[in-house]
């Protein structure tokens, strides 16, 4: 039992590790990508573009949404706004008015509504596309407050391999609580670091589902938008990509949007991203390694695709780790085996670097004490909620089919705007958010065996566990926005 372990510890650290390695390098990538000049480019011509917006029950963010759209620079007679609306309560007649007032200011915008809601967000998008006049369409999820020129700064663009442009997304509430700092700073690496080092190496890129454009042609080539995923928009650019398409991403060009303020709405988010990053994975690893891509491309896909898996191998190294304690306390002649084992400080220094140079290209007032506070925090709250995500992957994995569930939108931007009343604020007890409680007791056990132990080499790290999944397990059950966290 001690070498399974041992050999199960020693593995899944070395597999963080590939993948700590793999975001290193793509900070490197990102660095060169820098030095290049920004290119600058003008539209010479205005093509019909079909703006979609895909919603389900936001009724506290549609009209704002509408309105934004409404605004967008663009010659009226060549914009189309398609809002495709599945919605069953109130925000039904919120949509219908919205269309009303923006109709009669000569704006072609149409509210379409499916009879059911199959496919969920994919199956709206298909549906909408087989009525779609434009040659190019812009998709808005419903917390996104596009800006004005956002279609003349990504149309230029397009040149004939081109397939979608997608553009970084901004923040209007990560002041809000350390919840949404911590989204923000995670979320601000992979639009910087991630997405330009993939794209200006000719690596395999998303559509990370809103605030980008797409060529029609394009969709339609690759099969369209398909739902046996939970993420169609990573399932789409990848059958795209593999098509031949080539994408283009605009890391100067900002989409604002509002982050999720729940922790019931964090997990579900993060639930949909990490379980549809396997079920595509899954889909499509076969016709990447078959396909005549280069070795690289194909190397660097495969670690794109089974990133999410990482979190099951942090759960099993934690796991484990504890037993290690002991194991390395018994018998002396795994010590050596246990200190191979340091060579995730590699990946570690490794996933230091990425994240520094992230916040050094995003934070609003960059220095060290930002970086030394908001990197800590950031790796808690991932332990934290790395159980949870766990299991989404391993389901995506295992093939086990649900539902699609949207992350609920609230309209809090800032500290003043209230929350009370709030009809999509649910927070359910479930088996999983128990375990989580355990995981923490787990942790604080460790903390504990590396005092009676005197070994000191891994309590930060149990101590951070313990506090990350004492965190996650509060609030996942406390029923009031996080930033009761301050």
């Amino acid at each position: 039992m001690s070498w399974v372990i041992v050999i199960g510890y020693i593995l899944a650290l070395s597999v963080i590790t590939i993948f700590s390695l793999e975001q290193l390098y793509l900070a490197i990538l990102y660095r060169r990508a820098k030095r290049k000049q920004s290119e600058t480019r003008q539209l010479s011509s205005f093509p019909l573009v079909t703006v979609q917006l895909p919603i389900y029950n936001e009724k506290y963010v549609v009209s704002r949404l509408i309105q934004s759209v409404c605004q967008l620079d663009y010659p009226r007679e060549k914009l189309e706004i398609q809002v495709l609306d599945d919605s069953d309560d109130e925000t039904v007649s919120l949509v219908a008015k919205e269309v009303a007032k923006w109709r009669q200011e000569d704006i072609n915008i149409v509210h379409i509504q499916r009879d059911e809601r199959v496919g969920y967000k994919a199956g709206a998008l298909q549906y909408g596309l087989h009525k779609a006049a434009g040659e190019y369409i812009a998709i808005f999820d419903a917390d996104f407050l596009p800006e004005p020129d956002f279609l003349i700064k990504t149309l230029p663009h397009f040149s004939d391999k081109i397939g979608m442009v997608q553009t970084r997304w901004g923040h209007i509430n990560e002041d809000y609580s350390i919840f949404t700092r911590m989204q923000a700073f995670g979320l601000n690496a992979h639009f910087s670091v991630e997405q330009l080092g993939r794209n200006t190496s000719g690596k395999f890129m998303n559509f990370n589902g809103t605030a980008g454009v797409w060529r029609k042609e394009c969709i339609e080539d690759a099969g369209g938008w398909q739902h046996d995923t939970l993420t169609e928009d990573l399932d789409l650019s990848y059958r795209a990509q593999l098509n031949g398409w080539e994408f283009k991403y605009l890391e100067d060009v900002t989409s604002p949007a509002e982050l999720p303020v729940l922790v019931p709405a964090i997990k579900s988010q993060q639930y949909r991203w990490n379980k549809g990053a396997a079920e595509t994975a899954r889909k499509n690893l076969g016709k990447i390694l078959l396909s005549k891509l280069s070795t690289s491309v194909k190397w660097h896909a495969l670690l794109h695709l089974l990133n999410s898996s990482v979190f099951i191998f942090l759960v099993i190294a934690a796991v484990l780790s504890i037993p290690m304690l002991y194991i390395k306390a018994d018998t002396p002649e795994f010590s050596l085996l246990f200190n191979l084992a340091s060579v995730f400080i590699i990946g570690f220094v490794g996933m230091a670097i990425f994240y520094w140079i992230a916040t050094r290209a995003t934070a609003k007032d960059f220095s060290f004490a930002h970086y030394a506070k908001n990197f800590p925090l950031f790796l808690t709250f991932s332990m934290g909620m790395s159980l949870h995500n766990a299991i989404a992957v391993a389901e995506g994995y295992l093939g086990v089919k649900t539902p699609f569930i949207r992350t609920p939108k609230f309209n809090i931007v800032s500290k003043s705007d209230s929350w009370k009343g709030n009809t999509y604020l649910t927070n359910p007890f479930s088996f999983l958010t128990l375990l989580e409680g355990l995981m923490a007791i787990y942790f604080a056990f460790g903390v504990g065996s590396a005092l009676y132990l005197k070994d000191y080499g891994l309590i930060f790290f149990h101590l951070m566990l313990t506090i990350g999944f004492g965190v996650v397990f509060y609030f996942s059950l406390k029923k009031i926005p996080n930033g009761a966290a301050e």
